[in-house]
């Protein structure tokens, strides 16, 4: 939904567990000398917005493995004015960033940040905030979903090419869900990057996304001025004009 002027990426990464020796199953503080393997990036799903096709990258693809897929998430990265995850700004980012930083990648070009996860929890109150969870409460197709456990990731490391398979199944399925989360979230997420920003022309338009189709909804009043409000007929996103209509004035301090 958001204006094509602004390149916008969906993407889910999956990482393997950190690998440790341990002494018990419960309450354990595990030191930096019983850590055996620290978690990596395995594969990651990704698609644009605008496209329907959802592309998959991996460690255990034969054309360049692990190197490529490291290149292939830091072009993808450095292409995006905005990605879009979930609970990426605390994961899917961070993992990424530790990645290239020791592969002795430089960073990526800024984008934006829409965490999905945040937006759930900071504007509603479900049961679970799991993407799962929301995929059905929300009705967003999740019936034939790939229902997984840790066997999985292990088989994955093991080397098992039907697990394999099933984990990018499982990625690409994310993905498809995140898209559609997206979707119906759209009008409900704080601090959206302003789409308008990155389309030609002057006509005014809904910042999250793009729609021309703006209704005047009354007016935004704060301790500056009075504001022109708006609502997106095509999302529902409320917003306000940047320029004040009337400024308030100041009173004498007693």
């Amino acid at each position: 939904m958001a204006s094509e002027s602004m390149r916008t990426l969906y993407i889910d990464i999956e990482t393997s567990p950190n690998l440790a020796w341990v002494w018990g199953l419960r309450l354990q503080n595990i030191g930096l000398n019983q850590l055996v393997e620290p978690t990596r990036i395995l594969c990651a799903a990704w698609s644009w917005d605008g496209e329907t096709q959802i592309e998959f990258t991996a460690e255990w693809q034969k054309a360049g493995g692990r190197e490529m897929m490291l290149s292939n998430l830091w072009t993808l990265l450095d292409h995006a004015d905005a990605v879009v995850h979930y609970n990426g700004a605390s994961f899917d980012v961070p993992h990424m960033n530790r990645e290239f930083l020791e592969a002795g990648m430089s960073p990526p070009s800024p984008f934006a940040q829409i965490d999905l996860y945040r937006a759930v929890r900071k504007q509603f109150r479900f049961p679970s905030n799991k993407l799962a969870y929301l995929s059905q409460v929300l009705d967003l197709g999740d019936e034939g979903k790939l229902h997984t456990d840790m066997t999985l990731w292990t088989r994955v490391l093991a080397g098992d090419p039907d697990a394999q398979r099933e984990m990018q199944v499982y990625n690409e399925e994310d993905v498809v869900l995140l898209k559609d989360l997206y979707d119906q979230l759209l009008p409900w997420i704080p601090s959206h990057p302003n789409t308008g920003l990155y389309a030609e022309g002057n006509d005014p338009m809904c910042v999250a996304c793009g729609a021309v189709d703006l209704v005047k909804e009354g007016f935004a009043y704060t301790g500056a001025g009075k504001f022109q409000r708006y609502s997106c007929g095509a999302c529902g996103k409320w917003m306000r004009d940047a320029k004040r209509i009337e400024t308030t004035p100041m009173r004498e301090a007693r």
